[in-house]
């Protein structure tokens, strides 16, 4: 499973911290790794140099195998709050289409 980190030209991420984010991405997601092809993140700061509450966004991508891709965000005041809920949807979201016992798939 590959995992992508892209952010926007207001967004300061240093190697270290995309490092970060793919390692618990992945941890978080691993129990799926055999039904995802790529994991896409995508951050922005939708209000630009300006501050403001629920302004940093989180848009995270699952390509599964066979079938359309998904897609959650998450808007919070910082980053790793909008990184954090955009897991806690996308895991949500993989158990409706993955089912339950996804767990049993995996080898």
């Amino acid at each position: 499973m590959q995992v992508m980190v892209n952010s926007g030209k207001h967004v300061d991420t240093s190697m270290e911290f995309k490092t970060d984010i793919r390692g618990r991405v992945h941890d978080k997601l691993q129990r799926y790794e055999e039904h995802l092809t790529r994991i896409e993140i995508h951050l922005s700061d939708e209000n630009a140099l300006k501050s403001g509450a629920q302004d940093k966004r989180c848009k995270m991508e699952a390509r599964m195998k066979g079938r359309d891709p998904v897609t959650v965000s998450s808007d919070a005041s910082e980053m790793q709050q909008a990184i954090d809920g955009a897991m806690n949807k996308l895991t949500s979201v993989l158990d409706r289409n993955l089912g339950k016992n996804a767990d049993k798939w995996i080898h």
